[in-house]
């Protein structure tokens, strides 16, 4: 597995937000509308940085974690937290 700074920020957000929410990576991509079979394979090859999920997919799992998409592009980790504390402020609003 390449380590942890070689992988493209998407791949390292995506690991980050799944294991924070505490979900496997079959879970998560059943939950984001992928096929059951297949959910495990393709969350570990986003996340390993093999495929880059399509924006519709990123959507989706993005919807299952509770985070905006520009989240998994923040490549500076304080900006990455911003954005996830931005999208929890701006629901309590409504």
């Amino acid at each position: 597995m390449a380590d942890k700074d070689s992988l493209p920020v998407y791949s390292r957000r995506l690991r980050e937000a799944r294991e924070a929410h505490g979900i496997s990576q079959r879970a998560l991509g059943i939950q984001a509308g992928l096929d059951e079979f297949v959910a495990s394979t393709r969350v570990n090859r986003y996340e390993t940085g093999v495929h880059q999920p399509d924006l519709q997919t990123l959507q989706h799992l993005a919807r299952v974690l509770n985070l905006p998409v520009a989240y998994f592009y923040a490549e500076d980790d304080e900006l990455a937290r911003l954005i996830a504390e931005f999208k929890v402020k701006s629901k309590r609003k409504h």
